[in-house]
């Protein structure tokens, strides 16, 4: 059974990028080069790329511009921004509830 093993292992191809095979790049960290060192700390803030298609009312497009503040603050600070857009966009929904508020005119009977 062990020469059974010893031909099948003879009959797999060999894994490109091993060492000593010409034509082939060794393995990453294997060519005696050094491997690029980690950083020393977590990346800091970055703009997520999240694209922010107007509604075409101002409110609420003002409201939603303003969750590209949390693109500059790290993750503990977003927590912040999250909730006043929360407000903010709550409030404009409780104001289209609300009954219109009669004009100079209007209360004129």
């Amino acid at each position: 059974m062990t020469d059974d093993f010893a031909d099948a292992a003879a009959d797999t191809p060999d894994v490109p990028g091993e060492q000593g095979e010409p034509g082939l790049p060794a393995e990453p960290g294997t060519s005696g080069e050094a491997a690029p060192e980690p950083s020393a700390g977590p990346a800091g803030p970055g703009p997520l790329g999240l694209v922010r298609t107007p509604t075409g009312h101002a409110g609420v497009d003002a409201h939603l511009e303003r969750l590209a503040d949390a693109d500059h603050l790290t993750a503990d600070g977003h927590v912040a921004v999250y909730e006043d857009v929360h407000r903010g966009l709550r409030d404009a929904l409780t104001a289209l509830d609300a009954p219109p508020v009669p004009g100079p005119h209007e209360n004129r009977s």
